[in-house]
């Protein structure tokens, strides 16, 4: 474990934090892999009983480092989000109640991360986005899954298809956060909130996550795997190479349709 990644455990509640302020917390190959074994360990620890998910800075995850992107073959890139598939598994599926503190930022696979999580606590600066258009890709990381679900197939297109900002408030009226917190309190109030779930019937929480999970049709993991089909094609085309490159230039992406 490196120092971007890392886990306390005290009194029954495991805190993983995202430490990479300087990159907005960009999420890195090492990370996505760092975060699966947290939670690997988190779902086998009998002393954890809850987990507070957190990110060092004024963002909670500005996307995936797209410094490595576009630079692998098909099998590269396949496994780069088979990878991302298997962190967003094992947020989704640990047996325990996640709660998610969101400051700033919280877009593209970052998004994912928040909306894997079982409860979103938000602060009044927490900005959710499908940014995936603007480098020339398709939602990923369960995202438009997780979207359908909880706001339905109209405005998930509708956000896809504009990739605007969704300010604290409205994210709480659309259902993608239980609650927000003013920047100063999200911390303390996020924190009490965790851990009192901490104190609850851990293996009840882990028996209504699996109901809640089979009440979803289809499975993530079926879609997923249908992610990964849709996207190895999309990340090979002529608008994602013109998005990345347009993106780490800081200018507006000029896409073909191609």
């Amino acid at each position: 474990m490196t120092d971007e990644i890392t886990v306390q455990k005290k009194d029954g509640l495991a805190t993983v934090s995202l430490n990479r302020p300087e990159k907005l917390n960009a999420l890195t190959l090492n990370m996505r892999l760092e975060i699966v074994d947290a939670f690997r360990d988190i779902q086998v620890d009998r002393d954890v009983r809850a987990v507070l998910l957190v990110a060092e800075g004024r963002a909670f995850c500005a996307g995936a480092d797209i410094t490595t992107m576009g630079k692998d073959d098909i099998l590269g890139d396949k496994m780069r989000l088979m990878r991302a598939h298997q962190m967003i598994l094992a947020i989704h599926n640990v047996e325990k109640p996640v709660i998610c503190a969101v400051r700033g930022p919280a877009v593209g696979i970052g998004l994912s991360i928040a909306l894997a999580c079982d409860v979103i606590h938000a602060s009044e600066t927490a900005k959710f986005g499908l940014v995936f258009k603007k480098i020339g890709l398709a939602p990923d990381g369960g995202a438009a899954y997780f979207l359908n679900n909880l706001i339905g197939r109209q405005r998930t297109a509708d956000l896809n298809f504009t990739a605007r900002p969704i300010p604290a408030k409205e994210a709480h009226n659309l259902g993608i956060c239980a609650q927000v917190h003013s920047d100063e309190t999200l911390d303390t109030a996020t924190q009490s909130y965790a851990e009192d779930v901490a104190k609850g019937p851990t293996f009840a929480f882990g028996a209504g996550k699996r109901m809640l999970r089979m009440a979803q049709s289809p499975s993530l993991e079926t879609f997923l795997d249908a992610e990964v089909a849709l996207q190895g094609q999309v990340i090979k085309s002529s608008d994602h190479g013109e998005g990345a490159k347009a993106f780490l230039e800081k200018r507006a992406p000029e896409f073909k349709g191609l």
